[in-house]
């Protein structure tokens, strides 16, 4: 038995979360079905990063064993198949038949995507928000949100994390031609935690609250003090990084 670890983008406007949630359209129930297809055995696959409804994704694994040896063209076989809002970029192979595409990731890397001025191109694609902004205080939370670790205050209710724990490696904005983007890598992420960190820094960048209420707000370890009211589609998962020499890549037709 094999295990493969299988990168992915998608646009998340088209699924219900990356998850399985029975027979709603997910990421997961997508690529369980294409893997199944092309392999002719039922497959299950599993997920590093539960994304919500509308999030999008760069570069998010899922890994998945199997008896078999993959086609001489898996990756592209597997894009004919997959939904048009999903495309294969990668397929790995672990030596270690006990590697976790979710427990064994090292980091995650967010970014999400904000703008100013009305761009139909940019619908569904980044937040759309017209409203005056102070840059260098998004900075200054930005930089606060490295000196914790205890991030409860943004996570969502029923989660099924035992610990609230994270540590943030970077935290920043910048300016990306007319968008605003902020960068957040950590070794984990919480439920709803991207969200909750862009829209409090946001009230905080309006003037709704002062820097020490930021401060007060990760204290609290109370996510009702909290803002999570931007919305999925402007948030992107990037990267994921897993132990040096851990995965070995396979190009179609080197097999």
């Amino acid at each position: 038995m094999a295990r493969y670890f299988l990168e992915l983008m998608y646009d998340g406007t088209a699924f219900h979360g990356s998850q399985l949630q029975g027979e709603l359209p997910t990421v997961q129930l997508a690529v369980n079905n294409a893997l199944s297809t092309l392999l002719r055995e039922p497959v299950t696959s599993f997920g590093a990063s539960r994304t919500d409804e509308g999030v999008h994704a760069l570069s998010n694994f899922y890994h998945f064993d199997t008896e078999q040896p993959l086609h001489q063209a898996f990756l592209y076989k597997m894009n004919a198949i997959l939904p048009d809002k999903i495309a294969a970029n990668a397929i790995y192979l672990t030596e270690n038949p006990e590697l976790n595409a979710r427990f064994d990731a090292i980091s995650r890397q967010y970014r999400y995507r904000i703008y100013a001025h009305k761009n139909p191109f940019l619908l569904n694609k980044a937040l759309y928000y017209p409203f005056k902004i102070d840059v260098n205080v998004l900075q200054q939370t930005a930089e606060i949100l490295k000196e914790y670790t205890d991030f409860e205050s943004f996570s969502k209710r029923n989660t099924q994390s035992r610990t609230f724990m994270c540590s943030i490696t970077q935290s920043y904005w910048q300016t990306v031609g007319d968008e605003l983007q902020y960068i957040v890598e950590a070794n984990r992420f919480l439920r709803g935690m991207v969200r909750g960190l862009v829209a409090t820094q946001l009230q905080a960048a309006r003037g709704k609250i002062i820097l020490d209420e930021f401060r007060q707000i990760i204290e609290a370890r109370d996510c009702t003090k909290a803002d999570f009211s931007v919305a999925g589609h402007g948030l992107y998962l990037e990267k994921i990084t897993y132990p040096e020499n851990s995965l070995i890549e396979i190009k179609d037709g080197e097999r």
